[in-house]
């Protein structure tokens, strides 16, 4: 071994002892999900759950939003700093409790097959052709809802004007 490559060794384990250390010794293999074995359905927290239910955005429609398509409940949020009109508000109020009743009703239908999924592996005899048919379902299931919510984004942009939506933008720190 080159003297070099020697004392950059030395240095090294001296700096790190455990690089030093046995290479066939057992290493640990911590996954991050280890918390979440309690979890009623695995693949969703409590918080996704909640979410879920109350018909919430749960972070589907980031596509509109960070392209300048403004959300009707943070609009509404913001109604004052947007100095919105009257109407605005009606239409906004219409555009996002039309989006929560569909997304709530999507969003049921989501967690029920979660946690139909969620049983069908604790039995621990899921095959490869339900699971197939039960993910499909599932991500059919997500499309819809991810539609809902990215819908009433695009509708939000036919009630605000260009400076609102610019106004917005800036006040959800985006520009």
């Amino acid at each position: 071994m080159p003297k070099r490559t020697a004392l950059i060794m030395a240095t090294l384990f001296a700096v790190n002892p455990a690089l030093a250390a046995d290479p066939h010794r057992e290493h640990v293999h911590a996954s991050p999900y280890a918390g979440e074995k309690s979890h009623e359905i695995k693949s969703l927290s409590q918080a996704d759950v909640d979410e879920l239910l109350r018909g919430g955005g749960w972070g589907l429609a980031k596509a509109a939003e960070l392209n300048g398509m403004p959300g009707p409940s943070h609009v509404l949020d913001m109604a004052s700093e947007l100095s919105l009109s009257a109407e605005q508000v009606e239409r906004t109020r219409k555009i996002r409790d039309a989006m929560r009743r569909e997304a709530k009703t999507i969003g049921e239908r989501f967690v029920a097959k979660e946690a139909a999924l969620e049983t069908r592996f604790r039995a621990g005899d899921i095959a490869e052709p339900e699971l197939k048919t039960r993910v499909a379902e599932i991500e059919s299931i997500r499309a819809e809802l991810r539609t809902a919510h990215l819908s009433a984004h695009i509708e939000m942009t036919r009630v605000l004007s260009a400076e609102q939506v610019r106004r917005y933008a800036t006040l959800r720190g985006y520009r």
